[in-house]
């Protein structure tokens, strides 16, 4: 069971690896990189499972993530980020089909992405300090397992699961890769320039983020052009003067 539970961070791990580098990649290259990260994923299964050795699948996690990690902050920076992706692109070309944008519209548009791409370094920290921190207490709590154990024993509960190292690393991992997904997401929508159709919704740093869909303008309009707000309060006028 304790190989299922740590082997399962190395598959997780090899998903995101696949998703962020075979983004906008063509067919062939994502053959190869998934049978790769494939074989990559039964190597170290078999290797562990022959070793039995905490530090090799801690290192070999250790290094999966990082990889993702950094790949992931490298295609945020050069393509959204409105100097560098104007500098990594083509004379001429945008996205955004400059030609249909006028001046202050490109403003608009390098003042929204020079937001996304502060929240998104905010969400990075805070998610990676999350994250990290549970797996720092993660490891103490492989080194320090015995005395950790007793102490909990000589404080007794509830305070006790509060040196609960293992659970605490589930918590706080978890809630890291949460962080790490939905910052996964709202960059894919970038990448796609969808930015007016999805959102980050977070309100503060003590809350968890999500990325949710932005009502259409056409959404808040009836099929016969009439506002839906309008629509509604005459129904509501006419159901009252038929009541009364």
């Amino acid at each position: 069971m304790q190989l299922v539970d740590e082997l399962s961070m190395i598959y997780t791990t090899s998903l995101m690896c696949y998703a962020t580098f075979s983004f906008s990649q063509p067919g062939l290259f994502r053959l190869v990189l998934g049978i790769s990260l494939l074989g990559l994923s039964a190597f170290i299964t078999l290797y562990y499972h022959y070793l039995q050795d905490p530090l090799f699948h801690q290192n070999a996690f250790a290094i999966l993530t990082a990889i993702v990690l950094f790949r992931s902050m490298y295609v945020m920076e050069v393509n959204i980020r409105p100097s560098l992706k104007k500098r990594s692109s083509p004379v001429g070309e945008d996205k955004t089909n400059p030609t249909s944008l006028t001046e202050s519209e490109r403003a608009a548009n390098i003042r929204r992405d020079d937001k996304i791409i502060r929240e998104m370094w905010i969400m990075v920290a805070v998610g990676l300090s999350i994250f990290l921190g549970g797996f720092g207490i993660w490891m103490l709590d492989n080194k320090y397992c015995t005395s950790l154990r007793r102490w909990r024993r000589e404080v007794g509960l509830p305070w006790g699961i509060l040196l609960e190292g293992h659970g605490w690393w589930h918590i706080m991992t978890g809630i890291g890769s949460y962080f790490y997904i939905v910052w996964a997401i709202w960059l894919r929508h970038c990448l796609n320039e969808r930015q007016g159709e999805y959102s980050l919704n977070w309100p503060s740093v003590f809350s968890l983020p999500e990325c949710i869909k932005t009502p259409s303008p056409q959404s808040k309009v009836a099929s016969n052009g009439v506002p839906r707000s309008s629509k509604n309060r005459s129904q509501n006028g006419a159901a009252r003067d038929k009541n009364a």
